[in-house]
């Protein structure tokens, strides 16, 4: 019949120890979570300090740094979300108010030109293609071909219409001539003026690259910038549409997103991106992440900034329930594996020892 209380009375400083562990339990995750929050940047600030001390070879190898790029870049197409921003953005930057009052020169700056001018000059192949580009050029002389055809054709038949009889016998003259030869007229005075332009062209061009020095051909570049470098950026404009039926921000994105979708899979990109990834850990493996960050201009002053931004994001997590709860859990793990008789024997000996 006494069973029950004993029962009762075993259970009792249970429950009152359990109570007591769990009061002490949330104290402390409490007090963790109100010294963490308050001390949250100064921590920051000697996370990153400690980060930049690192050595870059101790936590990522080269095979490391090629599967991440190739798991997180190649793998994967780009998605509709990333396809919708890089329209949105070249929209916001191509139709920016400021290109209406932004001229070319702006941008591009004179002295830029002027090196590349000479760059070109200087160099016999590329001021070659120069050349070849602007007078040697087959459509330029298929376009100028047609161009002169046209010309002569309205010239020809706005001067038979006026001249009466005289413009009515030239035609029938004209048709017996095609009807002898089974050729067009218009073939036969294309093929001459296509003869004659093509190789007047191509004296052209073996003129300029014999005759042209490096000199007139700097002068030559360095004209045509003059001559659109006062234009406002939102020149460029003019040779984009943007109609919601032929967008050429889409298009663009478009051919863009195409020629990523195929380079991705192929061993050519592959191996040019493990190549750039090595020549790059190569130069740096023996680094510290500071010496990296550096390069980049993140050095030990902007850690001051990174802390103040990050700050916010780490007090909200520390405030969560997610790190209350986990900190609670860590601490009830942490009390069930300790043995606190043990704990209790153990200080009782310190102390004797002490008073000895």
């Amino acid at each position: 019949m006494t069973s029950k209380p004993l029962q009762n009375a075993a259970i009792a400083p249970q429950n009152d120890h359990q109570a007591q562990l769990n009061a002490l339990i949330d104290a402390q995750a409490t007090f963790m979570q109100s010294w963490l929050n308050e001390k949250s940047q100064q921590l920051i600030l000697e996370a990153i300090a400690w980060g930049y001390q690192q050595p870059l070879k101790r936590y990522l190898s080269p095979k490391d740094l090629q599967r991440l790029v190739s798991d997180w870049l190649l793998n994967y197409p780009l998605t509709d979300m990333v396809r919708a921003d890089i329209r949105a953005i070249l929209q916001a930057i191509i139709y920016h108010p400021i290109n209406d009052t932004t001229p070319l020169s702006s941008i591009i700056d004179d002295d830029q030109i002027n090196s590349l001018a000479q760059y070109i000059s200087r160099h016999d192949d590329q001021r070659a293609a120069l050349i070849h580009a602007i007078i040697g050029n087959d459509t330029f002389a298929d376009l100028l071909t047609k161009t002169l055809y046209h010309a002569i054709n309205d010239f020809m038949e706005g001067t038979l219409d006026k001249a009466g009889g005289v413009g009515k016998l030239m035609k029938m003259g004209r048709s017996s001539f095609e009807r002898a030869t089974n050729k067009s007229l218009d073939d036969k005075l294309q093929g001459y003026l296509h003869r004659n332009i093509k190789e007047l062209s191509l004296r052209a061009e073996a003129n300029a690259n014999a005759h042209l020095s490096n000199d007139e051909v700097t002068r030559l570049l360095i004209k045509g910038w003059s001559g659109v470098k006062d234009l406002p950026a939102s020149t460029l404009q003019h040779y984009l549409d943007n109609d919601d039926s032929n967008n050429s921000i889409d298009m663009m994105e478009a051919q863009f997103s195409q020629s990523f979708d195929r380079l991705r899979h192929s061993a050519y990109l592959q191996q040019l991106l493990n190549a750039a990834l090595m020549a790059w850990y190569e130069r740096h493996q023996s680094d510290s992440f500071g010496q990296i960050a550096k390069g980049l201009h993140l050095e030990p002053a902007a850690s001051i900034e990174i802390a103040r931004l990050i700050s916010p994001l780490v007090q909200d997590a520390l405030a969560s329930s997610w790190v209350m709860t986990t900190t609670k859990q860590m601490l009830s793990d942490f009390y069930q594996q300790v043995d606190f008789e043990s704990l209790a024997l153990s200080q009782n000996m310190a102390n004797a020892l002490n008073h000895e």
